[in-house]
């Protein structure tokens, strides 16, 4: 059964960049990897694409011939592959997945709609998970600098959330660009705040100091809040996709959601399974990394 990884999240998180970094850090360390571009609106993609869906059908055809718009347009791609995922995605996949021996990542769209508010990107993982016995664990990407802001930090909380539970994978969720973390402002408690998902109340203080938390959105905000806690399922890793430490520390909670630990691709090289199981990774992971991008002045 082949191991991978669906990459997605909003728009401009860091998607094909994660899996550009993912892919040649994994060949960096032996495991033969191939990355499936699954986005028909993405052609700025530097990775290696051994698989791309434009091939089946690219978005600005279809919103010409059909008068759609962007977002109509992609739903109609992701519809459209859904369709032939027998005829065309499982014959393409066949050479890498027929041995089991390749790590697959799957790049997708980043349009919040295809997973909170229709099925088909869930059908197709259903499809590559019970269908094709694909072990995959889903990577939520989400911009590390949404934590300075209370309000869009419970967005992203919330749309974590929902993708979780509509996808029905492992996941792991990543604040990505860490390094860009205090772009638009200081953070108002420490990373393991954001990172563990700490008591959200605190976001209702007024010791926080932060702006703009309006007084009237202050139930409505409590009641999401309460929400996430009461799942407790959401947590964060943090990503750096230009240190190797921080994607290592990515990939060692990927693979153990996934279940690659206890049986991966390359059967005998003990060298990543030892990586991947070591005690650093089985305890919950450090964000002194992360306090060095952080300004405390």
């Amino acid at each position: 059964m082949p191991f991978g990884q669906i990459v997605c999240g909003p728009p401009g998180s860091g998607k094909s960049t994660y899996c550009d970094g993912m892919q040649q850090f994994l060949k960096g360390i032996g495991r033969k990897v191939i990355v499936v571009n699954l986005d028909p609106a993405n052609e700025g993609y530097k990775y290696e694409c051994a698989v791309d869906i434009q091939d089946l059908v690219s978005i600005e055809p279809v919103m010409e011939e059909l008068k759609l718009g962007p977002n109509g347009g992609l739903v109609y791609c992701i519809e459209y592959l859904k369709e032939h995922m027998d005829d065309w995605l499982k014959t393409e996949l066949k050479p890498y997945i027929e041995d089991d021996s390749y790590y697959v990542i799957f790049d997708m769209p980043g349009q919040i709609e295809l997973y909170t508010h229709y099925n088909v990107v869930r059908d197709i993982c259903d499809k590559l998970t019970n269908g094709w016995h694909f072990r995959l664990c889903a990577v939520n990407l989400v911009d590390a600098h949404h934590c300075t802001d209370p309000s869009k930090y419970i967005s992203i909380l919330m749309v974590s959330l929902s993708i979780m539970i509509r996808l029905e994978l492992p996941h792991v969720n990543v604040l990505s660009k860490v390094d860009l973390i205090q772009q638009y402002g200081k953070l108002a408690f420490d990373i393991d705040f954001y990172t563990q998902v700490q008591d959200l109340s605190y976001l209702d203080t007024p010791q926080n100091k932060v702006k703009n938390y309006r007084n009237r959105f202050k139930r409505l905000n409590k009641l999401m809040a309460d929400v996430i806690e009461d799942y407790s399922l959401v947590s964060f890793c943090t990503l750096n996709i230009q240190d190797k430490e921080s994607v290592l520390r990515v990939l060692k909670a990927v693979d153990r959601a996934s279940g690659y630990v206890f049986g991966a691709c390359e059967g005998d090289n003990t060298s990543i399974l030892e990586s991947a199981t070591s005690n650093l990774g089985w305890a919950y992971e450090s964000n002194d990394d992360v306090r060095k991008y952080l300004n405390d002045d």
